[in-house]
């Protein structure tokens, strides 16, 4: 096979059509817009989702449920992945840097899936029931970082 000699599927490319250029292009005058109405005018454009003044589709069907915008949103760890990690004392700053978690977020939650052999020392925002209790069982620590929330000014 040589690239010189591929060719796109029959009917797959067509010519683009050239409007507005006379009579006797088949496509002069009115240049496909037909006669009068919004469409036929020059400048015309139109918002995306408008359907020629009916209720658009986004308007008619029914709003369900609620958007808290103020839930946190935690990034989460499993002991099973910490284990894997060399060191014995791990941060929130410390977990990013190793890529064990791409971003804080609104913090760092510890997750209690997969086992503990090692006796560590971990500082997060959160951690799971069963987390605290694998790393106390296996002789470790357990900080819980405090955040200091802004509170809301008078």
């Amino acid at each position: 096979m040589n690239l010189s000699t591929l060719k796109p599927p029959a009917g797959q490319k067509r010519a683009r059509r050239r409007v507005g250029r006379g009579m006797g292009s088949g496509h002069g005058k009115t240049a496909t817009r037909g006669s009068k109405g919004q469409h036929a005018g020059t400048g015309f454009s139109q918002k995306r989702g408008f359907e020629g003044g009916q209720m658009p589709l986004h308007r008619r069907l029914p709003k369900r449920g609620f958007t808290n915008i103020f839930k946190k949103q935690y990034a989460v760890i499993n002991l099973g992945r910490i284990e894997k990690l060399d060191g014995d004392h791990f941060t929130a700053e410390s977990l990013v840097k190793l890529g064990a978690v791409r971003n804080g977020r609104d913090g760092i939650k510890i997750l209690g899936t997969g086992d503990l052999t090692r006796k560590i020392t971990i500082e997060a925002h959160l951690f799971s029931e069963s987390a605290l209790k694998k790393i106390q069982a296996a002789g470790g620590e357990a900080k819980i970082i405090v955040r200091a929330e802004k509170k809301a000014e008078k």
